[in-house]
């Protein structure tokens, strides 16, 4: 057998897999995904996805493919007899998040896409950028040495092709074939319970008129969670793991909607598996896992677990894009586990904090309820590709509150140049970036790009990028009038100045060559 050369292999065709050929084929890096089913699962599994993770879609192009929600919907959820009959209340997930303030965090709001739907848009566009989509193709063996992994791959047929990369990416599921090859334990909450459910579709459009979309059925011989897609299908998921024939599990949709005049079809059943599992590592050489391979997280609505996912993989993709184009050394990749792992914890942690989960498996005992919008925009990473991000800070805080702090999401504002409104968030993802109120950064940011070989893009909030606040900038970021921010290619901050530094060059040089891993760096750099 010939064998191929790639980049990055991509085991597993769901999600993060999916999103992760995005990701990489949108910086130019030559990626294969190999999927061994031939299509999305016709049971769709996720259907939330947050305002960070279209903000990432939107950068990738993905924008107006992706049907936003309206904004300021809030995902409410009522406990009922049946949608026709008693609604008793409702709640949310995070208590009191209707008492925080109002602030625009995001120029995205979410979107309520089935996951089967949403597929298709991700395969589509990873193929209109270059990448290579097999689905129907299986990873059969593979090993990793000093230089690559080389991979056995066999195709429907039976046929058998080799291939070599330079890295791995297993996003190949909870049960990871590729995790348990490398003997990666897991640890967390483990096996809650299994259950079942039927996908269905029916006219019950005038019960999401009050704007709840998610319904706890407490009634005498049914306790269970129906809920839409968003598309004339529903799910009802019941708390056991018995078998139904048709009938019963009509008589019991009918039941849940407490009306038996409705046209309703069974499209299909499922039996899932809700558990809570964190991968003890999420690298191992050239390999990372991703996805549920490193975290199973139960479904929630916070949507920490699809979403985690595709962050897992945004964050991977720029580190490998860097190393593979020989800008960064191969050191940055190591940074990957230390953001994203505490990460997994503490969604786990906040899932089980809440009355979601904490009834069923016995609560989170002294676990701080950390606030949704927090938990969104504003998780922080601490690794050596961020300067000042001590052990001192909390795990997660509201932009606001943070202020600019290194190992944080850079801030959205709303900013207007030449006629057009953008979000500080549109100047982000490409490479590196350095913002600051003034032209004073401009010359260094240049000459830091120049001795390090890793490009800084200067831009100025205030000249002809002009926030809709003059004093918006320095606030959100937390700078003096002459002070700098660096974001990193993820749109995270890296490191800041809060004023002018008698050597502007130097300062951000030293910076930058530390937390890019630059691969060449002058010894000294001249002042701006």
């Amino acid at each position: 057998m010939e064998t191929e050369s790639t980049s990055v292999l991509i085991v597993g065709g769901g999600l993060a897999g999916l999103s992760a050929a995005v990701f990489l084929s949108w910086r130019g890096v030559p990626a294969l995904l190999v999927e061994r089913h031939t299509g999305s699962s016709p049971h769709p599994r996720a259907v939330g996805f947050t305002p960070r993770t279209l903000e990432l879609y939107r950068a990738a192009g993905l924008g107006p493919r992706v049907p936003q929600a309206p904004p300021g919907l809030r995902l409410r959820r009522a406990r009922v007899r049946s949608l026709a009959g008693e609604w008793f209340e409702e709640s949310s997930w995070t208590p009191g998040a209707d008492d925080g303030p109002t602030i625009e965090q995001s120029p995205c709001t979410g979107a309520a896409i089935a996951q089967d739907r949403l597929e298709p848009l991700l395969r589509d566009r990873a193929v209109e950028l270059g990448a290579d989509v097999r689905f129907g193709t299986e990873l059969v063996s593979w090993h990793q040495d000093a230089d690559g992994v080389r991979a056995v791959l066999r195709t429907r047929d039976g046929a058998e092709h080799r291939v070599r990369s330079d890295y791995l990416i297993a996003a190949d599921g909870t049960r990871s074939p590729v995790r348990e090859a490398l003997k990666i334990g897991r640890s967390g909450r483990g096996h809650l319970r299994t259950s079942r459910s039927v996908l269905f579709t029916a006219p019950l459009e005038e019960y999401l008129k009050a704007g709840v979309s998610q319904f706890e059925i407490d009634r005498p011989g049914l306790q269970g969670f129906l809920t839409t897609y968003g598309d004339g299908r529903w799910v009802l998921m019941f708390a056991d793991d018995e078998d139904r024939d048709e009938d019963t599990l009509k008589a019991m949709v009918l039941q849940a909607i407490g009306r038996t005049d409705l046209p309703v079809e069974l499209v299909t059943t499922g039996r899932w598996e809700l558990g809570a599992l964190v991968a003890d590592r999420f690298t191992s050489g050239r390999v990372f896992l991703a996805g549920d391979a490193a975290h199973t997280l139960p479904p929630s609505r916070g949507g920490y677990g699809a979403n985690t996912g595709i962050e897992d993989v945004h964050n991977l993709a720029w580190k490998l894009s860097a190393v593979l184009s020989g800008e960064s050394a191969p050191g940055l990749l190591g940074t990957y586990e230390p953001e994203r792992h505490p990460i997994a914890w503490l969604r786990h942690e906040q899932i089980f904090a809440r009355a979601d989960y904490s009834r069923h498996a016995g609560g989170a005992a002294g676990a701080t309820i950390i606030d949704d919008e927090a938990m969104e925009f504003g998780q922080l990473y601490r690794s050596a590709a961020v300067l000042s991000a001590g052990d001192d800070l909390p795990p997660a805080a509201r932009p606001e509150q943070w202020a600019g702090q290194p190992g944080t999401r850079a801030p959205h504002l709303w900013l207007t140049r030449d006629g057009e409104r953008l979000s500080t968030l549109d100047l982000f993802q490409r490479g590196w970036v350095l913002l600051s109120g003034n032209d004073h950064w401009a010359a260094a940011a240049g000459r830091a790009g120049e001795l390090t070989g890793v490009p800084v893009d200067h831009q100025r909030i205030g000249g002809t990028l002009l926030p809709d606040e003059p004093e918006a900038f320095p606030r959100a970021f937390g700078l003096s009038a002459d002070g700098a921010a660096l974001v990193r290619p993820d749109g995270y901050i890296a490191w800041r100045s809060r004023d002018l530094p008698a050597e502007p060059a130097g300062a951000l040089t030293e910076a930058l060559s530390q937390v890019s891993f630059a691969t060449h760096t002058a010894t000294t750099a001249p002042a701006a």
